[in-house]
Formats: C-alpha cells, structure tokens, sequence
C-alpha cells in the first residue's frame, strides 16, 4: 500500500495511516486508548482496544442510539472482559467484529475502523468519510 491514498475515489477510499499510540499502550482486554475524528463532518469519539491479541478500532456510538458507550473513559468492556458494552443502553457487542449479540441494537453493529500494528504502533487509516478531527 502506498503511503498516500486519494481522497478522490469512492466512499471506502483509504487515506495515509496516522499513529494512533504505542502498542504497548494497549493491555489485552483493557482500557481503550481514545481519540477524536470526523464521521460525515460531524465530530465524534472512537476507540482502539486490544482483544484476543489483536488491535480493534470502532466509532464509541452505540447502534441503539449514538450515544458514547464507555461507563468511563476509556472503559468499554463489560465485567468478565468479554464483550463491548453500551453504558447507556446496556447493548452488547462482539470485540472480534462489532457485532450486536444482544440488546435493543437489532442487527445493526459497531462501525469498525481500519487499524494495524507494526513497528511498535497502532495505525489508524481514514477514510473519506472517516477523518482525523484535526488535518494539517
């Protein structure tokens, strides 16, 4: 993949990857490492965590209602480290995919973002729809 992407083509386009913190910083099935972006233009939280031993990334916007979901900041898992949970609503996803397992969410998911570790670091790819709150 080259290092900058055009932000010309569809909707699913990817942009050039932006660290996103240390690879150590996330401890399996522990805190999340937050950070703010754009969706549509419109400013939002979203999360990285690591599960199973690999780095997943979604918007922190409950399906049910798009409200944050951590119960504090940071904190997305529910009491046995299993699953994601809506502090609000109590809707239940699945770390792995974002899939809704249970809860007022219907079939509807998390909005998972595109990460990747190398070198020691997390990386976050936008998309054209899915932007960094804050561009040079």
């Amino acid at each position: 993949m080259s290092s900058s992407t055009s932000s010309q083509t569809g909707p699913g386009t990817t942009l050039a990857p932006l660290a996103l913190c240390a690879s150590e910083t996330l401890i399996e099935r522990g805190k999340a490492h937050t950070f703010e972006l754009l969706y549509f233009g419109e400013p939002v939280t979203a999360f990285v965590l690591r599960f199973d031993g690999r780095a997943v990334a979604y918007l922190n916007r409950c399906a049910h209602v798009p409200t944050e979901m951590d119960w504090q900041q940071g904190e997305f898992l529910d009491r046995d480290r299993r699953y994601i949970i809506c502090s609000i609503h109590g809707a239940v996803y699945d770390p792995q995919d974002g899939r809704c397992v249970t809860g007022m969410c219907g079939r509807h998911g998390l909005t998972a973002l595109q990460v990747e570790e190398r070198d020691g670091q997390v990386y976050w790819y936008p998309t054209r729809d899915i932007r960094p709150a804050f561009e040079d």
